[in-house]
Formats: C-alpha cells, sequence, structure tokens
C-alpha cells in the first residue's frame, strides 16, 4: 500500500498539468453530485394558512350613473286589504309617515303565537333547571354512593363463609381427587377446573377484603366507587368458581350412580349460588346507578344548553313576527313630497304593489344588476358610492327601490336599482358615472378561510388539511415540503367575499388549510449536459401552482 501512495505522488509530480486536471473533474463531480444530493427541486411544497375568526362582509357591485329623476315608488313588502289610505298628496311629508296601513290581523295572530311559543321554552328551561340542578344531582350521587358501601357490606357478610364452605367441600371425602381419577379423565378435569377458579377467587376475596377493611362510608368518593367494582369482580370470581364446583359435583354424582352421596354438597352449592348471584345483581345495579348518576352531569348540561337554544330561537321567531308586522304600515321612507297615492281604501295588494310616488330633495343613483346578483340584494341594504369624476369621494347610501320586472337584451337580464344618498355633495351632478358597493351580509366573529383554501366537487365543500404541522422552510423557499398528500377535509362554508369565506362547520380556529400547492420543477435538456452546463446553455423549469 505505501509504495502504491508513493508511485501515485511520483506520478503527480512528474505529470503535474494532468493531475490538476483530474483533481479538478474530481471536485466538479464531488459538487455535482452532492447538489444532486441535497437538491429539493424535486419535491412537491404546500403554503398553508391559519383559519382565523373576524368579521367577513359579503357584498355584490354594480355600475350607473346619477340619476336625473328624485323620484322613488313606494311598494308593499306584503299582500293584504287596504284598511287606511293617506289624504296628503302633493303635501310634504318627513321619514316615517304612515301612508297606507293593510290589515295585520294574520300577522298579529302569529305574534301572539309566538309569545305564547316562548313563554312555553322559558318555563320549561327553568323546570329543567330545578330538575337537573347541582343540589338534585349531587344528593341522587351520594345516596348512590352510600347505597353502594351498603350493598359491599352485605356482600362481606356472606363471602367468607362461601370461601370457607368451598373449602370444605374440596376437603370432602367424596369430592376427593382420587375419587375423580377414579370416575376417569373427564371427571379429573372439572375437578381441576373448579380448583383452579376456587384458589383464584380466594385469592381475589383475600386482597378485597384487606381493601374493604381500609375504608367506611365518608371515605373518598372515588375509592368507595374502587371497592364497590372491584367486590364485583370478586363476586363474579366465586360464582364462577361456584359453577365449576357445581358442574364436577353433577357429573361425578351421574357417572358414579351414588346420587345420593352428593345430594348434601349439591345442596349447598345450590344455597351459595343463589346467596351470591343476588349479591352479583345488587353490585351490578349499584354499579349502573352510579354511573347514570355521573353521567347525568354532562347529560344535564346538554339538555339545558339544547333548551336554551329553544328560547333563543323562540325569541327569534317572535323578533321576525313583529318586523314581519311593520311591513303593514307602509312609511315614508324619507322627507319629500307625496306625487301620488295609487290605491284605495278596500283595495287588495299584493307584494311590490305600487302604493304611491315619493318625490325627493335627495340625489339618487341608479345603477344596473344582472339577476343573479339582484336576487342577493334587498331594499334597505346599505351601500357605499365612489364616482369616476370625483377622486376620494365616498358617499354612504342605502337601496331605495328594485324592479320587480328586468329588462332582457341580448338574451341578458338585468334591473334597475336606486340608491339614494346619505349625504348631499355639491359636486355631485346628474348623469355623473357612479359605482355601487352594496353590502348583502355582515358576519362577526366567524371562522374564515382564503377563498384559495377552499374547493368543491359534486355541489360539496372542501379543504386540504396535514394530519401533523408542516416544517416550515429556512433555506427563503417558498412552501413547506412534504411527501404525504394532505387529507380532504369536508366543510360547511356560508357567506363569501372576493377573498374571504365563511367556515360554518368542519374545522376549528387555529387549523391550518393548503392555499396553494406547487408541484415539482421539471427540467429538459437538448442534448446530455456537459460537467460545467448544458450544451444549450441551461434548462427549463417553473414552478405550477395548483388550487
Amino acid at each position: 500500500m505505501k509504495n502504491y501512495f508513493s508511485k501515485i505522488k511520483t506520478y503527480m509530480v512528474t505529470h503535474k498539468i494532468k493531475s490538476v486536471i483530474f483533481l479538478i473533474i474530481l471536485l466538479a463531480l464531488g459538487y455535482w453530485g452532492y447538489g444532486k444530493i441535497t437538491s429539493t427541486a424535486g419535491d412537491t411544497r404546500y403554503i398553508t394558512s391559519k383559519i382565523e375568526k373576524g368579521t367577513i362582509i359579503s357584498s355584490i357591485s354594480g355600475s350607473g350613473q346619477v340619476s336625473a329623476s328624485n323620484q322613488i315608488d313606494i311598494k308593499s313588502k306584503v299582500s293584504g286589504d287596504v284598511i287606511y289610505i293617506t289624504s296628503l298628496n302633493g303635501k310634504m311629508v318627513t321619514s316615517g309617515t304612515l301612508i297606507a296601513q293593510l290589515d295585520a290581523r294574520d300577522a298579529q295572530k302569529l305574534i301572539r303565537d309566538a309569545e305564547i311559543n316562548l313563554e312555553n321554552a322559558k318555563l320549561s328551561l327553568e323546570k329543567l333547571k330545578i330538575q337537573n340542578s347541582d343540589a338534585n344531582l349531587n344528593s341522587d350521587l351520594i345516596q348512590a354512593y352510600d347505597d353502594g358501601f351498603n350493598t359491599v357490606s352485605s356482600t362481606f357478610i356472606d363471602m367468607p363463609s362461601i370461601i370457607t364452605g368451598l373449602e370444605n367441600l374440596f376437603a370432602n371425602q367424596n369430592l376427593s381427587e382420587n375419587n375423580a381419577r377414579n370416575s376417569g379423565y373427564v371427571a379429573l378435569e372439572y375437578r381441576r377446573t373448579a380448583e383452579t377458579s376456587y384458589y383464584n377467587a380466594k385469592d381475589i376475596f383475600e386482597k378485597n377484603r384487606i381493601n374493604f377493611r381500609l375504608l367506611d362510608r365518608y371515605s373518598n368518593k372515588n375509592d368507595i366507587e374502587n371497592i364497590i367494582n372491584e367486590t364485583y369482580e370478586t363476586t363474579k370470581a366465586i360464582s364462577d368458581a361456584l359453577k365449576n364446583l357445581r358442574n364436577f359435583v353433577d357429573y361425578i354424582a351421574e357417572d358414579t350412580g351414588r346420587t345420593s352421596d352428593y345430594t348434601s354438597s349439591q345442596n349447598t352449592l345450590s344455597t351459595y349460588i343463589s346467596i351470591i348471584n343476588g349479591h352479583l345483581s345488587n353490585l351490578l345495579s349499584i354499579k349502573t346507578i352510579i354511573k347514570n348518576n355521573k353521567d347525568a352531569f354532562p347529560n344535564a348540561s346538554l339538555d339545558i344548553q339544547s333548551s336554551e337554544l329553544s328560547v333563543k330561537q323562540k325569541e327569534n321567531a317572535l323578533q321576525d313576527a313583529k318586523d314581519k308586522l311593520t311591513d303593514y304600515f307602509i312609511r315614508v321612507p324619507f322627507d319629500g313630497t307625496i306625487a301620488s297615492v295609487d290605491i284605495k281604501k278596500s283595495d287588495s295588494v299584493s307584494s311590490n304593489t305600487i302604493i304611491g310616488t315619493i318625490i325627493t330633495k335627495k340625489q339618487l343613483a341608479e345603477i344596473s344588476l344582472n339577476e343573479v346578483d339582484v336576487a342577493k340584494i334587498k331594499i334597505g341594504d346599505k351601500t357605499t358610492l365612489t364616482f369616476d369624476a370625483i377622486d376620494g369621494l365616498n358617499i354612504a347610501g342605502k337601496v331605495e327601490e328594485i324592479d320587480s320586472v328586468g329588462t332582457v337584451s341580448q338574451g341578458v337580464v338585468t334591473y334597475n336599482v336606486k340608491i339614494s344618498f346619505d349625504t348631499q355633495d355639491e359636486r355631485v351632478k346628474s348623469a355623473m358615472s357612479v359605482s355601487a358597493t352594496i353590502i348583502t351580509a355582515v358576519k362577526d366573529n366567524v371562522l374564515i378561510a382564503p377563498n384559495s383554501g377552499v374547493k368543491s366537487k359534486n355541489g360539496s365543500s372542501y379543504v386540504e388539511m396535514f394530519s401533523s404541522p408542516l416544517v416550515p422552510p429556512t433555506d427563503g423557499s417558498i412552501g413547506s415540503i412534504s411527501i404525504i398528500i394532505p387529507n380532504k377535509i369536508s366543510v360547511q362554508v356560508g357567506v363569501s367575499n372576493d377573498s374571504q369565506t365563511e367556515i360554518i362547520s368542519g374545522l376549528k380556529e387555529g387549523d391550518k388549510i393548503v392555499t396553494r400547492t406547487i408541484l415539482p420543477t421539471t427540467t429538459t435538456t437538448a442534448s446530455t449536459p456537459s460537467m460545467f452546463g448544458s450544451s444549450n446553455g441551461g434548462n427549463k423549469s417553473g414552478g405550477i401552482p395548483r388550487n
């Protein structure tokens, strides 16, 4: 080996140029190999986002012009017979002035029924709270523990004598092992099985008796429950021993034909079995009672929560009925002049029937919405208005009027929507271009997920999640590497906007979902690359995001 290295050294000294080139090639190959081993270009990367609680605002947008007309049709929201009509034609009125009233007896009946339902729900809740009060539950459980201790004490009155009686039976000459052996293999197996179960029961009994003597009825409730369970198991073991010995006695009595010699043992065993089965039944019963009383605590809490939810639902139903009642009283939405009243007393009107027309000093914006968007809005929705001609101006408003009949143009149905301004600005002129954002829903303190993380398939929504957290990248690259495919978790979604979606169920706050998947980069070359680069000057690669 020494001569071998000496020859290499001599060769390198005499062939310096070749040696240097060889070393450079060797280092280059090592560097290239290391890069291949440590490269993560072939790994799938995942970008995740945390589920958080917050406020989500859902809205739709439309554009139009500032209306040259400042009149609005006042429409009924419900159907009914007119029982009152105003005589204020041509007169100035203020916001909230009553111009018509419909027969509201059905709506008032709904309120009455809702009030009765709410009172019944409240009474049920109070009754449930009394029934499931801590005092009642605790007293039942305390009594169950006390009864359980008494049951154990009663069992220990009989168990020692039964254990002694079993021992005496095994000592009986008629039941000796020699007699069993004389009767054959089956009898001997019966006796050995009975004897094994007896010694097992005796060992369990001795341990159980020691533990029982350490307690009294005022001991810790957990200790009392443990001794009840332990005594139950001891009683089962003794019951098994009695059964096995009875099997042996019955077999040997039949096999020998001397039944009268074994009658006394059979009667004794029958008595023991009856006694021990009674204790076994009592112990099982008290175990069940204690369990039911302990389970009553969480169940009572759930029952009360359910009843409280029912009260809340009845309160909401009552409020909805009261809100509905207000629709039978048709009022002026803002200050203005009554231009016309188009109905008379005793007329029957339906929803969206024009009651009259009001002329207002307020400016109006008139925008156009498609049939999908117009179905999401309602009169009274808040809006924000911006103007192309006036940079930085934002005016709040609300929806005042929605066309009942759409306009069809080239197969597209659109509806005109009128929006009133909450404030006036002299810079706003008729026919100016306006953009309106109409808020359709606001949800506070709800779970929110990025839209990019919520996917759908066959009408159901789902997200992708990993069972354990991903390790964040430390090399400055985007996304975390995982060779495990994320799980698909079904979710129920609520309102959404351009960037966020409400999660109703399926996730909890703090969960991390996949919002973007970056597939492995691919490398293609025109020919086999040399050690120092490719013949076409490089490679082509690109990350492909998958939603």
